[in-house]
């Protein structure tokens, strides 16, 4: 799961887009992994340094440059390997209870300045430029040792990974979504992660996707549970055994 991040409408160095650089990296990362034994994280870096390859013309260095967040869970040999980057979380149904990995970081960045901007509608010149000015102050944290970490266009953000490994007979299924499905338990309180998998299992990640739009649809600009938009972008994959 490869969720580009929002470039609030701010120049990013880069031609080529948010995009661009997911489609790529994600198609890098399942070369990488093609090697059931190779770690997630090597992996990671290796793909990172070939789409940065890929753009050299480009201003890699910029602080906006085109990045994502990366979640990936791997079956290997009767057991699972995650790996979270950022906070497009993987969720485990275990027999007794669900499990979350997520890297929640950058919800510890610049609180006044995420603060401002949910005091504010969304579709507001008020509420766009408060996000700006977030995204840019964001932006200087981020990849740093006081900020937090997404894949950009330096393979060290492997670093920083959570990464981990679950028996499979611990789990009976799990869930990888981005963040734009995850609020619909994290943010907006609207269901448990035990209806969450009952509705993946009675209708697919179309049917979660369709409620987490209509629960958003009750609260348009975000007077309710503020925001950066009405919705995000949402995606989910969904295996259980």
């Amino acid at each position: 799961m490869l969720d580009g991040l929002s470039t609030a409408g701010l120049t990013t160095g880069c031609r080529h887009g948010v995009p661009w650089y997911v489609a790529h990296l994600g198609g890098y990362l399942v070369a990488a992994l093609s090697e059931p034994d190779r770690p997630l994280t090597d992996g990671l870096a290796d793909a990172l340094e070939r789409v940065a390859a890929m753009h050299p013309e480009c201003d890699l260095g910029n602080p906006g440059t085109p990045s994502a967040t990366v979640a990936i869970l791997r079956h290997r040999y009767g057991v699972l390997d995650h790996l979270v980057l950022a906070d497009s979380p993987i969720v485990f149904e275990g027999a007794q209870d669900y499990s979350v990995v997520t890297d929640l970081r950058v919800d510890d960045v610049l609180p006044e300045l995420r603060a401002e901007v949910e005091r504010h509608e969304t579709h507001t010149p008020e509420h766009k430029d408060a996000l700006q000015r977030f995204v840019l102050a964001q932006r200087q944290t981020r990849n740093t040792a006081d900020g937090y970490w997404v894949a950009a266009s330096g393979p060290e953000a492997a670093e920083h990974t959570l990464t981990g490994t679950t028996t499979l007979g611990e789990v009976h299924a799990a869930a990888v979504m981005s963040d734009g499905v995850s609020r619909l338990v994290s943010e907006y309180g609207m269901a448990t992660w035990s209806e969450v998998f009952a509705t993946l299992r009675a209708g697919g990640p179309r049917e979660l996707i369709e409620t987490v739009r209509k629960v958003e649809a009750t609260d348009p600009t975000g007077r309710r549970w503020p925001r950066y938009k009405s919705g995000d972008d949402a995606s989910v994959a969904f295996c259980e055994w």
